[in-house]
């Protein structure tokens, strides 16, 4: 098993409005421009909605970069929100539709919790369109929190995930 470079970030992309994979190209190239490098891109998934069902179907992606020493959780948290307004999220009701959807998932190999933020992300576990793009990335990624593998985690959860395929 290998924990994460102790210098890399593991974002959660999702989309179910407009063009959800031009909407999701667009993000990780504006990712690319803003942190000056080229992230691990993991393939896009399309799963069904959680928590509000009656809405389109999402596409996901999970992507991971090495991350700048200056670049703090919080700044970072700063900097998708800011990306998000850049590409015209409009803020709405929680878990409903949404055009992008940035989530920082694992800050380095950090436990962090603030009103703000919480690391890693409270719903990893819950959430195959987070694990199995995560999983492509690097199934042996340690989660910091519960000690457990990426692919671990989803064998765990594979009873409560919800339906997410490869496209």
């Amino acid at each position: 098993m290998t924990i994460f470079s102790a210098n890399r970030v593991f974002i959660g992309l999702g989309s179910n409005l407009g063009d959800s994979r031009f909407n999701l190209a667009r993000a990780i190239e504006l990712l690319r421009s803003y942190f000056q490098t080229a992230p691990a891109v993991s393939s896009v998934y399309r799963s069904e909605p959680v928590e509000i069902r009656d809405q389109p179907w999402f596409l996901n992606q999970v992507i991971s970069f090495p991350l700048d020493d200056g670049m703090n959780p919080l700044r970072l948290l700063q900097t998708l929100k800011k990306i998000e307004l850049e590409m015209g999220r409009v803020p709405n009701f929680r878990y409903g539709p949404r055009l992008i959807d940035l989530d920082l998932l694992f800050y380095r190999n950090w436990v962090f919790e603030c009103d703000q933020l919480t690391i890693p992300h409270p719903k990893i576990t819950e959430r195959s369109f987070v694990l199995m793009p995560l999983a492509e990335l690097d199934s042996t990624l340690i989660h910091p929190r519960l000690g457990k593998t990426i692919s671990h985690l989803i064998l765990e959860n594979s009873a409560i995930l919800s339906f997410c395929e490869k496209t």
